[in-house]
Formats: structure tokens, sequence, C-alpha cells
């Protein structure tokens, strides 16, 4: 009996190795591919380590709290008909694989409670970090009015870990209906610091920071940084997307100013070899025109110091539909676990 199972089995297994061969004939044409096809930032290394362990984790502290991956979830939507979904989802998916997340932007949850649920998700993403989020127009506000204490109030309403602070100078004077700043967003950063009890950090929106307001960034006590690079959704673009003709073609050119992550990061690595006790900020987000896992690594990779990385478009595009954006979040974070065994970057 035992040697008939086994037979059968064999058998099966025959059958369908069969049927696998004939798919790969069949395949084979169909996966040619040139040298132009080929990722040139990397050495592949298939002789070194094992596949990766499907319970290996790349662990790392933000907000006092843990994450299992470096990877986080970017600042995207709120005050939409979709939000409360979209923020839902993304938040359970963080809590289902241990990854932090950003909150869109909550200026408008400052003075009324009336879309507050739509970003009231700690009971969804439980215990993995969270962020509110504000720019830099309303900060400077909060300051001048003497108000900075809404912050604390949000926070706490939100049950929420602290405040990241979009820098967006060249999106406001873009936009239509745009807040014009009054003061160099580096003060008003500066002040805040100076009363705040809760972790800040500091990001841009798609442009990226030049190498003086890295360096002065890079001076302060952030948890992070967060480059937002050129290369992902350009705001300032969107902006202008939405004003007349005339004004759009006189500024079109503005919205190709700015600085890639690659290029940031030659920036820091640069200035932590000059003296790497002077910076102060905790940890290197890095986002703007990361599509993937392995954008992911390679810039990781490349930056000296403590760092993760940040998606909105992937997550985005699978946010209403939670399999589909659970199965992404999957696929991240294995196709990483896979970088790290088997990819080296090239210097």
């Amino acid at each position: 009996m035992e040697n008939t199972t086994k037979e059968k089995l064999r058998v099966e297994e025959d059958g369908a190795a069969s049927s696998r061969k004939e798919d790969h004939i069949d395949l084979a044409f169909r996966s040619e591919v040139t040298d132009g096809h080929r990722d040139n930032r990397f050495y592949y290394e298939p002789i070194l380590s094992p596949h990766p362990d499907t319970k290996q984790k790349l662990a790392l502290n933000i907000v006092g709290r843990t994450m299992d991956y470096p990877i986080w979830v970017s600042s995207m939507t709120g005050g939409t008909e979709k939000a409360s979904i979209i923020n839902e989802n993304l938040a359970k998916v963080c809590a289902e694989y241990k990854l932090g997340m950003g909150l869109g932007s909550c200026r408008q949850l400052l003075y009324e409670d009336k879309r507050l649920e739509e970003f009231n998700i700690r009971q969804y993403i439980q215990d993995q970090p969270l962020l509110i989020n504000l720019g830099i127009a309303q900060i400077e506000e909060l300051i001048e009015n003497k108000e900075t204490d809404r912050i604390t109030q949000l926070i706490k309403k939100l049950d929420a870990d602290g405040l990241i602070i979009h820098v967006n100078p060249l999106q406001e004077w873009l936009q239509p209906e745009g807040d014009y700043i009054q003061k160099p967003a580096i003060d008003t950063i500066k002040t805040l610091l100076d009363h705040a009890d809760y972790p800040i950090i500091v990001k841009e929106v798609g442009q990226g920071f030049g190498k003086e307001s890295l360096i002065a960034l890079l001076d302060l006590p952030l948890e992070a940084l967060d480059l937002a690079g050129f290369g992902g959704t350009n705001f300032s673009m969107l902006e202008l997307l939405r004003t007349d003709e005339t004004r759009h073609q006189c500024y079109k050119n503005v919205t190709r100013l700015g600085h890639s992550c690659e290029e940031m990061i030659g920036i820091i690595n640069d200035y932590c070899q000059k003296d790497k006790s002077m910076i102060k900020t905790k940890q290197i987000i890095i986002s703007g025109g990361v599509k993937d896992f392995l954008d992911g690594y390679y810039l990781m990779q490349l930056c000296q110091l403590p760092s993760l990385y940040a998606q909105a478009s992937g997550f985005l595009r699978y946010a209403t539909d939670y399999p589909s954006l659970s199965s992404y979040a999957k696929y991240q974070i294995e196709g990483l676990k896979m970088a790290h065994a088997f990819l080296k970057i090239k210097s």
C-alpha cells in the first residue's frame, strides 16, 4: 500500500515537472532580455547567503516604538470621502507587518473635530509608530498666536507619537491659494523644538533639500529627517496644473528644481566624514522617487546614518482594497530581505 502511494506521488510530481518544463519552453522566448535591462547599481552575489528566513526581521526603533522592517508609509491623505477607509487600511497593514506611518495634513483638525475620525486610527495601527503632520506655515502661525499647545492637544487626541512638519515654500508659492511663509523655516523649527516635548520629524514634499538646508537640519535634535527627494509626486507641478495657462507656461521650469535622494545622501555622507559628532538628527527617512524595495535597499545602503525608506503612491495604489494592500506590503518586505541576502551595492 505504501509503495503504491509513493508511486502515485512520483507520477504526479513527474507530471507537474513535465508541465512546468513545457511552460518554461513557452515562456523562455518571452523572457529574453538585453544588457539594457540590467540594474547596474548592484553586485549580485548568489553564493554567499541562503534564502532569507521567512521569519527574519530587520528591526529598528523610532519615536520609542519598534518597527520590524525599515519601511515607512508616508503621509498621504485626509479631508476626502475616501480618506477614512484609506487611513484605516494603511494603519491595519502597518499593524500586520509592524511598520510605521505618518498621517496626511492634520491642519483641519487644529480648530475643529469634524474630520477627526478620518485620522483617528490608533486602534487599527495598534502599537506601531504614528505621527501627525502639519505644514510649516501652520507651525509659524501657531507660534505667532502662542497656540502651539494645539499641537500637543492634537497629538494626545489622536494618541500619536509626535509631529511631522512638512516644509513646502515652493508648493505654497505656486498654489493659487497658498500660504505666505513669513520667516525662514529653520527659525520656526528651532522655536518649536525649544518648547516641544514630543518627537519631531521634518520633511520636504518632493523637491528635497539643498546642501545648506541639510546641514542646518542635521544639526538639530530631530527624531528624523525625511528627504522627500525629487522623483516622486511633484506637488509644485500639481499646483501649477491647477492654474491658468499663461502662469503655467511662465513657471513650468520651476517644477524641475530640486534634489534627488542619491544627491542628498552624498551631501549627508560628506558631512558625516567631517564630524559625525555634530549630527544631532537620529535617523534619515529616504523618500521621493522610491518605487520599490530595490530603490529603498540601494539608498539605505548608501546612507552612512541610520535610515529607513518610505513610500506613498505604492501603498496608496492598493489602499482601498485590503487584501491587495497586504499582499503589496508582504512582497516589499520579502523583496527587501532578498536584497539583503544576495545584493551588494557598487561603490
